[in-house]
C-alpha cells in the first residue's frame, strides 16, 4: 500500500471472488487497496489503522457493525437493479424468477438491508452457470470500483417501491418439484460454483448432486455425485 498523503481503500470479501475482483484492479489503484477476507478484520481499529476513503464489500456475507458504515464509506455490490430485489441470494431469485439479464448496483451501506443510496449501475448477463457469471461479474466491480474511486460520485436515493428477495435455504435447491426440464437446469446451473450447494434429488438412502448442465436438443445433460443421503 503507497504511503504519504495518497487516499487508500479496502476491498472486503468473505470469497475468494473477492480476491479475483481485487486483482483485476488497475494496478495503482492495487498498490493503494487493502484486501480483507476475515470477518474479524472488518473491525473499526483496523479500518482507523488504513482510513480508506472506501471500503468496497464486493461479497460479504456477514453483517456490516453499524460503527463501521457510520464512519466509513461502505460500498456494497448487490446484483440487482435496485430497489428491485432488495435481500438475500439475489442470483438464484433472478435465474428462477425468469431474469437472463440484471444490473449491478453499487449502492452506501446502511441500517436497512439494500437500501441505501446508488453510486452507479451496470449491466450483467445471466446467462450460463453460476460460475460463469461470476466470471464475468468480475471486471464489471473492478471497473465500478475504479470508477467510483476516479470520480467520487454522489449516491442518489434509490426510486420506486422496493421488492423483496428472501434468502434461499440449501433445502430449497431440490428438483423434486421442478415443473420442466428448463426449471430443472436453471435449478442446476445457479448453484453451480464454489459455496453454493448443488441442486439435488433424493431418495430414501441416496443423493443425487447436479452440476456442469447443458441443454441439448430439448434435453438436459448433466454431471452427477451419487452420496449416500444425508441423515
Amino acid at each position: 500500500m503507497a504511503s504519504g498523503t495518497e487516499e487508500t481503500y479496502v476491498v472486503a470479501s468473505s470469497m475468494d471472488w473477492g480476491r479475483r475482483v481485487f486483482d483485476a484492479l488497475p494496478a495503482d489503484l492495487r498498490e493503494r487497496t487493502e484486501l480483507i477476507g476475515g470477518r474479524d478484520d472488518l473491525s473499526l481499529e483496523n479500518l482507523r489503522r488504513i482510513n480508506p476513503k472506501f471500503v468496497f464489500l464486493p461479497h460479504w456475507s456477514y453483517k456490516i457493525p453499524s460503527e463501521v458504515f457510520s464512519e466509513f464509506d461502505c460500498v456494497i455490490f448487490h446484483m440487482t437493479d435496485l430497489p428491485y430485489g432488495r435481500g438475500g441470494s439475489p442470483l438464484q431469485n433472478l435465474i428462477i424468477r425468469g431474469h437472463t439479464e440484471t444490473r449491478v448496483s453499487a449502492l452506501r451501506c446502511v441500517e436497512q438491508m439494500d437500501a441505501g443510496p446508488i453510486y452507479l449501475k451496470a449491466p450483467l448477463s445471466l446467462a450460463g452457470s453460476a460460475t460463469e457469471i461470476f466470471d464475468r461479474l468480475t471486471p464489471i466491480v473492478a471497473g465500478m470500483i475504479a470508477e467510483i474511486v476516479a470520480t467520487d460520485p454522489e449516491p442518489v436515493p434509490q426510486i420506486g417501491e422496493p421488492t423483496e428477495f428472501v434468502r434461499r435455504k440449501p433445502a430449497d435447491g431440490t428438483l423434486r418439484n421442478a415443473p420442466s426440464i428448463q426449471v430443472a437446469y436453471d435449478m442446476i446451473r445457479m448453484l453451480d460454483a464454489d459455496g453454493y450447494p448443488d441442486a439435488f434429488l433424493e431418495t430414501d438412502t441416496l443423493r443425487f448432486e447436479f452440476s456442469n448442465a447443458e441443454m441439448k436438443d430439448g434435453s438436459l445433460e448433466a454431471r452427477v455425485v451419487v452420496k449416500p443421503r444425508p441423515d
